[in-house]
């Protein structure tokens, strides 16, 4: 059998593809990365909650490209990268929860005080799980991937909780706000899978149908009252506590530990780059005011301003996936046939 084998090296700045013939017999191959062209088709943006934005100037490209050429990054992303693959973020105009709902992302005292509110919480996110958990990476998840594979992306600091990061293949990662993908005990610190909650909570409510269409960044949807009302929440099946998605909610605090690691990597790697994210938290802006402290320079791509678009050496306005796909493409080799 005669297979391609898919190789990516960085030499003199540049990005190369190499097709390898070669003839295996009951061999398992791997790919190195995903080979541009193909995976441009098959990762298509869903643009539904992606707000309107011209594209990407010529400009604006080569720019950034000199830039992540002199640099090894850190990157920090936000909602905004996670909104091409049909996750809504929720501060964008017209297309972000916000602005579609009068709702608000519960706060920590409140999931922690309130049976009524966990109980209207978990009751969400049971209707959303099933297509929260699968959805995938877009093109922006699989650059960074490929970024990080070659040498040029050092470390990925992600608020998001949607482990698209970790589904598209990226290593070193640290979830800021944590990930819905797991879920502790607020009393005696268990950690279960939150794929085998989903099991407890099928066997509890037999009669809910676990089905939605539009999902919240924390994986929640909108339901009626009396669904919430009848909805029956486990405790923890270790010590009979409270349990909690492994996640930042807004009033909770980061940990000191993933604090001081996002710091070390800042100010270890040459420069930092941000992707769709306004900053408007102080768990990320802090990550400017760090770089900043430790000399280094910081590019944003986003759709609309930031909180720090004063304080970083350049501001790109537009959709990351549209921008870092141009990126690559001028450093993938012309030779390339697609």
């Amino acid at each position: 059998m005669r297979v391609y084998i898919c190789h990516m090296t960085y030499i003199k700045k540049q990005y190369f593809i190499m097709i390898t013939k070669c003839t295996c017999r009951n061999t398992k191959l791997l790919t190195s990365v995903s080979l541009i062209g193909l995976y441009h088709k098959s990762h298509l943006s869903s643009l539904a909650f992606v707000p309107k934005c011209n594209p990407a100037t010529t400009e604006d490209v080569t720019r950034l490209k000199e830039f992540v050429d002199k640099h090894r990054l850190c990157v920090l992303t936000g909602a905004g990268i996670s909104t091409e693959s049909g996750i809504s973020d929720y501060r964008s105009a017209e297309v972000g929860l916000y602005a579609r709902s009068n709702r608000k992302p519960i706060l920590y005292k409140e999931f922690c005080n309130s049976e009524v509110a966990r109980r209207r919480y978990w009751a969400r996110n049971y209707i959303g799980w099933p297509r929260f958990s699968s959805l995938k990476p877009n093109i922006t998840h699989e650059i960074l991937k490929d970024l990080e594979y070659v040498g040029k992306v050092g470390c990925i600091v992600t608020q998001n909780v949607d482990n698209l990061h970790s589904k598209a293949g990226s290593k070193k990662i640290i979830e800021l706000h944590g990930t819905a993908f797991n879920v502790i005990c607020l009393n005696c610190n268990h950690k279960i899978c939150r794929h085998e909650l989903q099991k407890v909570f099928q066997k509890l409510n037999p009669s809910m149908i676990a089905t939605a269409e539009m999902i919240r960044p924390d994986g929640d949807v909108e339901l009626s009252q009396t669904q919430v009302e009848s909805f029956n929440v486990p405790a923890c099946d270790n010590c009979g506590g409270i349990l909690k998605p492994d996640i930042v909610f807004f009033g909770d605090n980061v940990s000191r530990d993933k604090v001081q690691s996002v710091k070390d990597n800042v100010e270890s790697l040459d420069a930092l780059l941000v992707l769709g994210t306004t900053l408007t938290t102080f768990s990320a802006y802090r990550i400017i005011l760090q770089a900043i402290d430790a000399r280094k320079p910081i590019a944003i791509v986003n759709i609309g301003k930031t909180r720090a678009d004063e304080l970083v050496n350049f501001r790109i306005e537009g959709r990351c996936g549209d921008v870092l796909s141009k990126i690559w493409q001028l450093n993938v080799s012309k030779d390339f046939v697609r």
